[in-house]
């Protein structure tokens, strides 16, 4: 995107730069305007992956204290489905198992959620008992039953279903007096800072249709709690979150760190159970990738899952991209490749306006006699001199300016990508030459190498040869600078995703084919 402004003394840019100047200014207004337009979205987007919008939110005591309590008697058994496993241990649920993803291209263990902690769902009884951690459920046949010394049958249902899990517990009240019950449920699990610093990881919450977001390190300093009428609670990693609901309309939710781990836990409204009469709770948990088609099929238990995971700014354009890839990802079935395709299919769509710009250069060039002819003969004259390069610039139809909105439209683009290649689990672990994950940086640096060679020889062929000597012209010192662009570039790009430098690698080989033809086409 920095090609455009790559300008040498000599050229209409420069020119043109020179024409808008004053007597004291030596900077193009135009020339600032952009400079500072590209740094006010870079400053935008690096302070958004750092710092979230402020929410009101408010500290309150735990509903449901926390004890650490000795579960050993209380045996394990096994849930599963074609896509997960986990353990059950009374009324916690732990050690997810995710069968159809690694932990890595070297680990064939699969993926592992709440291995450090637990699901806990439970009722708390108002004038009675009800089943605890430490509680030994009897089995018959699917379900888990216990009976209190108030007559009062607990039975507990669970089923799988992909990456839901779908809690029931059934109270029937035998004795001769009313009860009730509040269900809650609890996600404790060990922090993750490892995870990338362009996705926001941390607790998730889903309150009145709004999502609230807190990372690991504002749980290391307060806690926080919501009311809402529905919703749900749980944690995100990169690719993967724990999610959790209770069918209820009413629930009071609460985050917080509890020793070593941290705790998202939500409280429903009391469930009375009058005598004689029987109650069924639900509760939905969610234990998969953050997968939109995945997403997309457990909103029907857990609603507004679909948005939990945070596209950024540009999410317009990265859901319609990530789709796209996995579409011809489809077809071609590598990703890499994929993404080239898609690349191409990006630069022929901005044809037209990649063409007018590169016209305008060329046409700038075949002006530059012209313009330094007026430059030399109004050089004491600035006023008259902006009024004859302006002139030339109308009888050619042709300006600057024109060559700057394909750049401006690539900026969008390039974050949007990013911020799809970083929170796409497909692209987690995708094979592409010798890159092992597209998702991460390339181990060689080659790709970031290459895109900075791409780069340099797309800056080479728009411009002219040009003496950068000269201290006190600004359009020379800034054709200077702007040659130190793809070293820039390179550094930057060398800890970025594989996947997003082979884009941007891809476009500058494209472009610079397009440039070639055009020039060809000119001659």
């Amino acid at each position: 995107m920095v090609q455009y402004l790559n300008n040498n003394a000599n050229s209409g840019f420069a020119a043109f730069m020179a024409a808008q100047q004053n007597n004291a200014p030596k900077r193009s207004k135009f020339g600032t305007f952009l400079w500072w337009t590209f740094l006010f979205l870079v400053a935008w987007w690096i302070v958004g992956l750092f710092v979230g919008p402020q929410q009101k939110v408010k500290n309150i005591t735990d509903p449901e204290p926390f004890v650490t309590v000795d579960v050993s008697s209380v045996p394990v058994s096994d849930i599963s489905s074609d896509v997960i496993s986990a353990n059950v241990q009374g009324i916690r649920i732990s050690n997810i198992d995710l069968k159809n993803f690694t932990r890595s291209t070297n680990d064939d263990k699969p993926v592992t959620l709440i291995d450090k902690g637990f699901i806990e769902i439970g009722l708390t009884p108002a004038g009675t008992t009800a089943p605890t951690a430490t509680t030994v459920w009897k089995k018959s046949g699917d379900n888990m039953v216990w009976h209190n010394s108030d007559n009062i049958e607990f039975s507990r249902t669970i089923t799988v279903d992909g990456y839901l899990i779908k809690v029931s517990d059934t109270i029937k009240n035998n004795s001769k007096r009313d009860f009730s019950f509040t269900p809650f449920v609890r996600i404790l699990r060990a922090g993750d800072n490892t995870s990338s610093a362009g996705v926001y990881t941390g607790s998730v919450a889903y309150v009145n249709n709004d999502i609230e977001h807190h990372d690991w390190g504002k749980m290391d300093k307060k806690s926080f709690a919501y009311t809402t009428t529905n919703g749900y609670i749980g944690f995100a990693d990169q690719y993967w979150e724990t999610i959790a609901n209770i069918d209820s309309p009413d629930q009071t939710m609460r985050i917080k760190k509890q020793g070593d781990l941290y705790d998202a836990g939500t409280v429903a409204a009391p469930v009375n159970v009058a005598a004689g009469k029987t109650q069924t709770i639900t509760t939905n948990v969610f234990a998969g990738p953050r997968d939109a088609s995945v997403l997309k099929n457990a909103e029907s238990a857990i609603n507004g899952i679909v948005e939990s995971v945070d596209y950024g700014w540009f999410w317009f354009l990265a859901q319609p991209m990530l789709w796209a890839i996995n579409a011809i990802h489809g077809f071609v079935m590598n990703y890499g490749l994929a993404i080239i395709i898609f690349t191409i299919l990006i630069r022929i769509l901005m044809w037209p306006l990649t063409r007018k710009s590169y016209t305008s250069m060329l046409a700038m060039q075949k002006m530059q006699p012209e313009l330094q002819k007026v430059q030399k003969l109004y050089a004491n004259d600035r006023q008259r001199m902006q009024m004859e390069m302006m002139r030339i610039y109308q009888t050619h139809k042709t300006s600057p300016m024109s060559g700057c909105l394909p750049m401006l439209i690539q900026i969008p683009i390039f974050f949007a990508l990013y911020k799809a290649l970083l929170i796409s689990v497909q692209m987690r672990s995708a094979h592409f030459l010798w890159i092992s994950d597209l998702a991460t940086m390339d181990p060689y640096f080659i790709l970031p190498i290459l895109m900075g060679a791409t780069m340099w020889l797309q800056q080479y062929l728009q411009s002219n040869k040009t003496d950068t000597s000269n201290k006190n012209d600004f359009a020379a010192q800034t054709a200077q600078t702007m040659k130190w662009m793809p070293v820039l570039f390179t550094i930057m790009f060398a800890w970025m995703p594989a996947g997003l430098v082979l884009y941007w690698t891809v476009s500058n080989i494209f472009g610079i084919g397009q440039m070639l033809w055009l020039k060809h086409k000119s001659k």
